[in-house]
């Protein structure tokens, strides 16, 4: 009676050890760190890297290894995702799991960045690569233009938006209409987020400040670009080349365009204090056109 007593208390404890041990095993819970952090979980790997992709509205784009869209978001102009919490359920993180570029586009273009909350991000140029949960097939484009700040991800933009605060070199904050403030612009940049400027003595498509010898080229270098496309909240008939000493010029609205040789890294605008405010500012979709 003791001898049967005993089996059943040891095959009890061996039955809840079992049961424990699964527990642990499958419960969400058990993976968390010390602390009750949810593990960092990122988005399965597509099944290859980035597709140069073709579409009846916007030609040339960018998708994943089954063709769906990805976007590009203008806040991401400094190259980190802006696009966290529920922000993801709508626009979800692409992740290619590899940099290996299809015929068409460069292999130096395409990298991965790591996220503030731990996630692996693929970049085009720079640009965080995100899906759109609004499109159903992998031919959809319906996350175009949302809020006017999302956009078809594109190799062969001309220009790009961003939406930042303006900062410039005198580390003031400003606003569009070259005040000091704060707030967010939308503003031009080129194809890799880098900020666009137009010098405020230019006449209608022409350069009056670039030297014939380009002797003043290494500070305000002209932005040198063919029209291709512009992001679908712009037109590109705004767009036009010119030739300035001997370089090929894009302009934006007569407005010829260029750089500023200290804006170091992507999201600098520190060329719309210099030198002083106004001199330099930057283009955006209210920028009044310059006329004959």
């Amino acid at each position: 009676m003791k001898t049967t007593l005993k089996k059943r208390i040891s095959l009890f404890g061996l039955a809840t050890m079992v049961l424990l041990a699964s527990c642990s095993k499958n419960d969400p819970a058990s993976s968390t760190d010390p602390y009750g952090n949810p593990p960092v979980v990122n988005p399965p790997a597509g099944n290859s890297s980035l597709q140069l992709g073709s579409n009846t509205k916007f030609g040339n784009i960018l998708t994943d290894g089954n063709g769906k869209t990805l976007y590009f978001f203008a806040i991401d102009a400094n190259g980190s995702s802006g696009c966290t919490g529920g922000c993801e359920l709508a626009w979800p993180v692409y992740y290619a799991g590899n940099e290996t570029a299809p015929a068409g586009l460069v292999a130096s273009d395409i990298a991965t960045i790591t996220r503030a909350d731990g996630k692996k991000q693929t970049t085009y140029k720079g640009w965080p690569l995100y899906y759109y949960s609004g499109d159903s097939n992998k031919a959809d484009v319906n996350g175009d233009g949302s809020g006017g700040t999302w956009f078809v991800a594109k190799p062969d933009y001309s220009v790009m938006l961003a939406n930042n605060q303006l900062v410039g070199k005198d580390t003031k904050n400003y606003l569009a209409n070259s005040q000091e403030g704060t707030g967010i612009t939308q503003y031009l940049t080129d194809a890799a987020g880098r900020t666009l400027y137009a010098y405020a003595p230019d006449t209608f498509n022409l350069n009056t400040f670039t030297k014939a010898d380009l002797s003043n080229n290494p500070i305000w270098p002209i932005y040198e670009s063919d029209v291709l496309n512009v992001p679908s909240v712009l037109k590109k008939e705004m767009m036009f080349q010119i030739t300035s000493a001997g370089k090929k010029q894009l302009t934006y609205k007569g407005h010829p365009l260029y750089y500023y040789s200290s804006d170091v890294k992507r999201g600098d605008t520190k060329g719309v204090s210099v030198p002083t405010p106004g001199v330099w500012p930057v283009l955006t979709l209210t920028t009044a056109a310059l006329t004959q």
